[in-house]
């Protein structure tokens, strides 16, 4: 197939960016005082990590940014957008670890066993989680390294070859080959970039290390950093925390606190148990709670019959029954005698204990038995439910499933005594709902068994809600008292009495880099204090959300989610690339807890250091070690000039001018999967460190990216690196079908089509604008004096201002249709109405707005117009200004197209209907065709409008009664009960077009003439509908025996053909 228009495109396209490049088109340096008429816009993007090519994914959310900074650039702001390379944290060293090992094993090239792939299988289960907490979807960690289980083909899988992998066996290759590989492939897409102030992050940039090692000191001495115990993921082979961007799968999860409650064997003790009791130990079985409050109700205690269960030694003497995956868990929460060791005494599967009498902890029944529920997840918690069914919609279910079901009991030879004595027993009301409310929920629910696993999760969430924000204890010590008050009262009581243990675990599987599947560890580590053991900070912080833009609701509730459940976060590790405490030298920063506030050293890293590795200085002629955190508090926190300084305050002076100028942030882009981690971590660090005015101006959040429908894949070849799809689509080509793939928080898609369907249209606009400034003087001059010169001059300057809307609110994918399908929509109607006869000025205004507003998304198309237009570069013209807009005729000339739209569609099927059994080839033109219109609606129609308009409020764009209330009022009117069969679906219809076009709406008559404007573009509509002629009338002029059963509305008229 023939490359020649991508060929043409993508030499444009070079030649823009060689002219970018040499004229250093996107490097920015401060001014000596801020500009009024051309204020600072500060844009950044979390760095992406440096071990393997761009993608589209990671493109998707850099043009969100890049997009919005060359819309900035034209409406005549000062833009700096930096860009940095992540290479903090575990992955780069595990990975360079993991090759060096297959090279010692399996040689060079490696020679690796053939694995056979198992196909994973998805179980449904029942699985206690919090709904209270934050919930994060599937991350893009998932299938990073597309199915490959060997790292040297995990490398091969990124075009390198087999003569340059070893050298990956070193963790610094990795830092100084990717970064290059990243600038070049985004300079390849045109990203306006000022790769002057690029940096590689850990402690190989010293001067990056300093501002980190300063950033730490000064959070420490506010208190925010301190040391402690806390659980935190762990991976096993590392021996350390395994933060986020360190892990192969279960990126954002994290630790799911517990508590064990404590139910002892009592006679008759199980065979399975008897040695073991026999030697005078304690057998608990330990279910994992959230809800300790609520161990009054329970009835019993639930077991997976085919599990895999052991009974495992503590460390105090106490033998807990449990999977080994939880025992794993324990054993690093200083469970049992030693870190990573756990001693089983036993092993049985969960059918030998069924039975089993326990003695509860608050149980108002003295003695429960183990029942079999089929949907326990081994893989959650321990694997042994307690059961609550007044407030757990799945104990209830499953309890009455084994009370109704004498089949079911005999299955698994469980005693009727065991089970059909025990009711629900009420522990929390819910002031207006019930106390118990898991049977409340189950009822009104229709839920028919432990089956019905939708209608049980959403029965769960309800409960588990309301029980927790509404519910009030009625039995035990704190009977009378709100359940929020009590529930960690209660749980710490049942630990110190030595009822109930702490424990966690993830909240589900991670693995880290190094290839282990991680768990819980309690370990002595320093974190950062986020949470409410620091109120005043965490309200501080969350008062921020007041002042800032989010661009959407759904993203501003995810940061009050974060906020209010966010807690202290290990930010100490042993291993990796990175930067260590300043004060605990043995500890590396994590990777997620150093890039908070990175961006302020954008504004400076231009003059400190002379390379992205700032292995030499900048023009600054400052050493990293010259740049002490006093230098760094002069710098960015406007403190005196520090004595005895080795730097010059003259060189500070310009270093801080920088800093001043450029902050705050004014838009932060970012995948909105990091709000719950590195986005909070970004308000909370500015929230502390900075002051006010230097705070985050705006955040915009985007979910991920798939491509073609499916999520990208290595393994199943769904994958694009950008790179490849500039090669196959151009720059722009890619741009725009980005642009085109999605703006909200939902997932978007990336179509190869749109892409290849845009290069064309690229092609072909580039091809019709110069074709059109060939032969521009044969275009008609003088006077723009037609109606049609009107309307598109409107059009023009409609999407001008409309355009100018959409990208302030950062709704790209609008401004694309806007700018690139409308508008060229536009001058086609242009040329059709004004019969090929178009306007000099008009068609060179056009191709100059066009590239102008399309800017921001194919600057190269936008550059390449401007050049043919003779008008040099196009971010000196600005964006354009929008003349007078005659929305009248704006108004005019909708009604033509919908009327022609809707004239062609029953004209084909009056056309359908004279054809049939006709020949092929036979026609079916109406000797006569009539447009009828009317100039009101029906009586009953105008009052029914005339009502909507009272109760339609301006400033909630809404009306102020619901449906039920519309209905009531208007059929308690006599005139309306003619019509009560059409009533609520011309309410209905009325509504839904106060949605689409305003109050305008309910407007009972139109301000233009219908008759006069159908007969003014008689040429135009015939020439459209291939007919000769058609006739106007008015409804009410037709003799009521020829009047169709369908009366014309004002701005929708009806049609006859004879």
């Amino acid at each position: 197939m023939s490359t020649a228009k991508l060929d043409f495109v993508r030499a444009y396209e070079k030649e823009v960016q060689n002219k970018w490049e040499s004229d250093k088109q996107f490097e920015i340096d401060a001014l000596d005082a801020p500009d009024a008429e051309h204020p600072k816009y500060l844009a950044t993007f979390p760095y992406p990590y440096m071990n393997g090519r761009l993608h589209v994914g990671h493109v998707f959310t850099i043009t969100k940014a890049e997009f919005m900074c060359q819309f900035q650039r034209l409406m005549g702001k000062r833009v700096l957008f930096p860009f940095a390379f992540h290479c903090t944290g575990m992955p780069i060293k595990a990975c360079a670890d993991k090759l060096k090992k297959e090279i010692e094993q399996f040689g060079c090239p490696p020679v690796f066993p053939v694995i056979e792939e198992k196909p994973i299988q998805e179980v449904t289960t029942a699985v206690k989680e919090d709904p209270l907490s934050f919930k994060s979807k599937k991350t893009k960690a998932v299938a990073k390294s597309g199915g490959a289980v060997y790292q040297w083909k995990i490398m091969q899988s990124l075009g390198i070859s087999d003569e340059e992998i070893p050298m990956f066996a070193d963790s610094a290759y990795w830092l100084n080959y990717f970064p290059p590989h990243c600038e070049s492939d985004l300079k390849l897409l045109g990203v306006g970039v000022d790769w002057r102030r690029s940096f590689i992050t850990t402690d190989v940039n010293g001067y990056y290390d300093s501002f980190v090692r300063w950033q730490f000191e000064s959070l420490k001495a506010l208190g925010k950093v301190k040391y402690g115990k806390r659980y935190s993921i762990w991976s096993t082979i590392d021996d350390q925390q395994c933060a986020d961007h360190e892990r192969a799968q279960g990126e954002g999860v994290g630790p799911q606190n517990y508590t064990l409650i404590k139910l002892e064997v009592v006679e008759p003790i199980p065979e399975c148990l008897k040695e073991i009791h026999s030697q005078g130990k304690k057998i608990y079985l330990v279910p994992g709670t959230l809800r300790p409050e609520t161990m009054y109700g329970q009835t019993n205690c639930w077991i997976l019959p085919t599990g895999k269960y052991g009974a495992f030694e503590m460390a105090n003497g106490d033998i807990f029954v449990c999977t080994e995956r939880s025992a794993r868990n324990m054993s690093y929460q200083q469970m049992t005698t030693g870190k990573g060791e756990y001693k089983c005494l036993a092993k049985f599967e969960g059918s030998d204990i069924l039975g089993a009498a326990l003695k509860a902890p608050l149980a108002i029944n003295p003695i429960v038995y183990v029942l079999p529920m089929l949907t326990i997840d081994e893989n959650k918690g321990t694997g042994v439910v307690t059961s609550v069914p007044s407030d757990s919609p799945d104990d209830y279910a499953s309890l009455q499933d084994l009370k109704a079901k004498a089949p079911l009991r005999a299955k698994f030879s469980i005693k009727d005594e065991w089970v059909l004595p025990f009711e629900v027993v009420p522990i929390i009301d819910i002031p207006g709902y019930s106390n118990e409310s898991a049977v409340r929920a189950y009822k009104d629910l229709g839920i028919k068994s432990q089956n019905d696993r939708a209608l049980l999760d959403q029965a769960k969430d309800l409960c588990y809600q309301k029980g927790f924000n509404d519910g009030v204890m009625s039995v035990g010590p704190y009977a009378g008292r709100k359940v929020s008050e009590v529930k960690k009262i209660i749980k710490d009581e049942m630990v110190a009495s030595g009822q109930a243990v702490d424990y966690s675990e993830p909240t589900s599987k991670v693995v880290s880099r190094s290839g282990d599947e991680c768990v819980v560890a309690l370990s002595d580590q320093w974190y950062i204090n986020y949470g409410d053991d620091d109120i005043e900070w965490k309200n501080q912080t969350i008062k921020q959300l007041e002042s800032m833009e989010f661009y959407s609701a759904e993203t501003k509730k995810k940061f009050e989610i974060a906020l209010g459940w966010m807690n202290q976060w290990a930010c100490s590790r042993s291993f990796g690339l990175g930067t260590h405490l300043p004060w605990d030298e043995k500890f590396l920063i994590e990777s997620l807890s150093d890039s908070t506030i990175y961006m302020a050293f954008y504004t400076v890293a231009h003059l400190l250091q002379g390379d992205v590795n700032g292995s030499k200085p900048g023009s600054a002629g400052i050493t990293p070690k010259q740049m002490t955190s006093a230098c760094w508090d002069y710098v960015l926190m406007g403190k005196p000039y520090p004595e005895g300084c080795e730097v010059s305050e003259e060189k500070l002076k310009e270093l801080k001018k920088e800093f001043t100028y450029w902050y705050p942030v004014d838009i932060r882009v970012s995948g909105a999967d990091l709000i719950q981690n590195h986005l909070t971590f970004f308000l909370y660090t500015h929230a502390a460190i900075f002051e006010k005015k230097f705070q985050p101006k705006s955040i915009r959040a985007n979910g991920f990216v798939n491509l073609n429908g499916e999520k990208m894949s290595k393994s199943t070849g769904n994958f694009l690196t950008l790179v490849d799809s500039v090669a196959k689509f151009s720059a722009d080509g890619t741009r725009v079908a980005l642009a085109d793939a999605g703006d909200s928080i939902e997932d978007a898609n990336f179509v190869d089509q749109t892409a290849v369907t845009s290069l064309l249209k690229l092609h072909t606009q580039i091809q019709w604008v110069q074709e059109t400034l060939d032969s521009i003087d044969k275009f008609r001059s003088g006077p723009l004096d037609r109606i049609q010169d009107t309307i598109f001059e409107s059009e023009i300057n409609n999407i001008i201002v409309e355009s100018e809307k959409a990208y302030q609110k950062t709704n790209f994918r609008d401004a694309l249709h806007l700018v690139f399908f409308d508008l060229q929509n536009a001058r086609d109607h242009y040329k059709v109405t004004t019969l090929d006869q178009m306007h000099k000025d008009l068609v060179l205004r056009f191709i100059e707005v066009q590239a102008l507003l399309i800017y921001p998304i194919a600057p190269h198309f936008a550059q390449k117009l401007f050049n043919m237009l003779g008008k040099g570069n196009i971010l000196s013209a600005g964006w354009p200004k929008a003349g007078a807009i005659d929305y009248e005729a704006l108004k005019k000339n909708n009604y033509v197209q919908q009327t022609i739209y809707n004239f062609r569609m029953k004209l084909q099927v009056y056309q359908k209907a004279k054809l049939k059994g006709k020949p092929a080839g036979t026609k079916a033109i109406p000797d006569q065709s009539t447009i009828i219109v009317s100039k009101s609606y029906p009586k009953w129609q105008q009052d029914v409008l005339e009502y909507l308009a009272t109760i339609y409020n301006e400033d909630s764009k809404s009306f102020t009664k619901d449906n039920n209330a519309i209905a009531e009022e208007l059929l308690s009117r006599e005139e309306m009960k003619p019509h009560k069969k059409n009533l609520m679906g011309f309410v209905a219809s009325a509504i839904q077009n106060v949605k689409e076009s305003g109050k305008d709406a309910l407007q009972t008559s139109l301000s233009f003439d219908e008759t006069s404007t159908l007969t003014d573009n008689i040429d135009y509509i015939c020439k459209t509908l291939e007919l000769t002629s058609f006739d106007v009338k008015d409804f009410n002029e037709i003799p009521q025996a020829s009047q169709s059963k369908i009366q014309p509305i004002p701005g929708k008229p009806q049609f006859q053909f004879v």
